[in-house]
Order: C-alpha cells, then structure tokens, then sequence
C-alpha cells in the first residue's frame, strides 16, 4: 500500500503502543486520527506529536457505539476515506479473578471486546465499499498462552475471543479486499510498567527481557504493508507463546 494521502486510525493512541503507532505513520507519511477518553491528553500528544493538520484526535469512550460513527465521521471529513484501522485500546489488569468487581468486569468487556466490534464495525463497511483496507487487532501473547502466575482471566478471555474475531471477520471480508489480522504482544515497556518491574516481566519471556514499543509497530506495519495475509495472529513476545 502507498502511503501517499493514506489514513490510519488507532485507538488509545495518547500513550504507550497507541502513541508509538502515531508517531511511526506520521513519518511514513499517513493523516492519523488517534482516539482517547481524555481530550487533555489527546491535546498533549498532538504536540508531542508535532503533525499538525495530519493529526485529529477524538476524545470519546471506544466501548460506546457512537464513539466509532463519530471517529469515522470525522476521519472521513477531513481526510476523505480510512485505508487502515488498528484496534489497540485496551485495559488489562492481573489479580485472582474473584476479585474483580462487576464494574472493573463491565469495563473490560467495553473496551477491550465493544470497543474493538463497534471500531471494527465502522471500519468493515466503510473500507467494504472501497474493496480495500486493513484492520488490525492488539490482542495478547497470554491469550494464546496463560501463565499460572498472571491470574489475567479476563485478559485471557476476551483477548483470546478477539482471536478468533480476527479469523472470522478475516473469512468474512477476504472477497472486499479487505485484510484482518491481529498482533499479539508479550509484556511491552509502557507507562502500564514501571521500570522497576521490567527485569521481573521479562524472567518470563524466553528471550529474558520484555518487548520496546517499536517491535511491536514493526510487527503493525509489516502486516499493513503484507497484501498476502489475512486472518493471521502475529505474536511478538520473545517467544512467551511458544511454551515453556
């Protein structure tokens, strides 16, 4: 795909992988429309960002369906059309799973699983019409592969459906020239870890550190750029997945 007059849009873009994601395709050259709850936030990372008229953030809650006709809209008025959608918001948290409350569980199940078929929604009939595009889904290495000592279930449950999600919507829109894949990350430094806790996290990786945020977009833009592939989940976690 060309990158010239290209749009991407990428939830949770304000910080961590999101804002690493922004900052890679505006330097290949997309308009960005990144999304967050915070429009403070957003503000702030539009002049981390330095793009100008190539970045629009929308503030707004990715679990609610309106959030996603609103981010679609605005991406299309200013840019004309969306080549590509990477669902990367999320919220994952470790504790015994009888200690989550049914608001933290409503939350999760907004963001990490609506959020994801509300964006996805939009992007499937909008680049349907276009017979191209790409949606790409941020999921996670222990979805694939749970570890007795990360009591994530929830993480687990919907991360794994979003799998699955990827390989069906994949089936679904393989004839509109559209392209479904997912990455699957390992733990990745972020402002979700402390520094301190890097060396512990990455004990449990077999490559003995955990993930930078650039792997992470360079697994993202190859499977932008890869026309060949569709349905696929691309782990990039220093061979967590693989067993142990």
């Amino acid at each position: 795909m060309s990158t010239s007059n290209r749009t991407i849009v990428i939830t949770g873009a304000s910080s961590g992988i999101g804002l690493g994601l922004a900052e890679a395709f505006l330097r290949e050259g997309y308009n960005v429309v990144g999304t967050g709850r915070s429009q403070e936030r957003l503000q702030a990372a539009a002049k981390q960002l330095n793009a100008g008229e190539r970045f629009l953030g929308v503030a707004g809650d990715v679990g609610a369906p309106d959030t996603a006709r609103d981010v679609f809209a605005q991406a299309i008025a200013r840019y004309g059309h969306v080549d590509v959608l990477v669902n990367n918001a999320g919220i994952f948290s470790v504790k015994p799973f009888v200690d989550f409350t049914p608001e933290e569980i409503e939350e999760q199940i907004a963001t990490n699983l609506k959020g994801v078929l509300y964006m996805s929604q939009q992007a499937a009939r909008h680049m349907g019409e276009r017979k191209q595009g790409r949606i790409i889904n941020i999921t996670a290495s222990l979805a694939m592969q749970p570890h007795g000592s990360v009591p994530a279930l929830l993480a687990v449950a919907l991360k794994g459906g979003l799998n699955q999600a990827t390989r069906a919507l994949a089936l679904e829109l393989a004839s509109q020239g559209v392209t479904v894949n997912a990455v699957a990350p390992g733990v990745t430094a972020t402002p979700m870890h402390p520094a301190d806790t890097h060396a512990a996290l990455g004990s449990m990786h077999p490559l003995g550190r955990i993930a930078r945020t650039d792997e992470i977009v360079a697994a993202v833009r190859y499977l932008v750029g890869a026309e060949f592939v569709t349905g696929s989940i691309l782990p990039v976690d220093g061979g967590f997945s693989a067993g142990r």
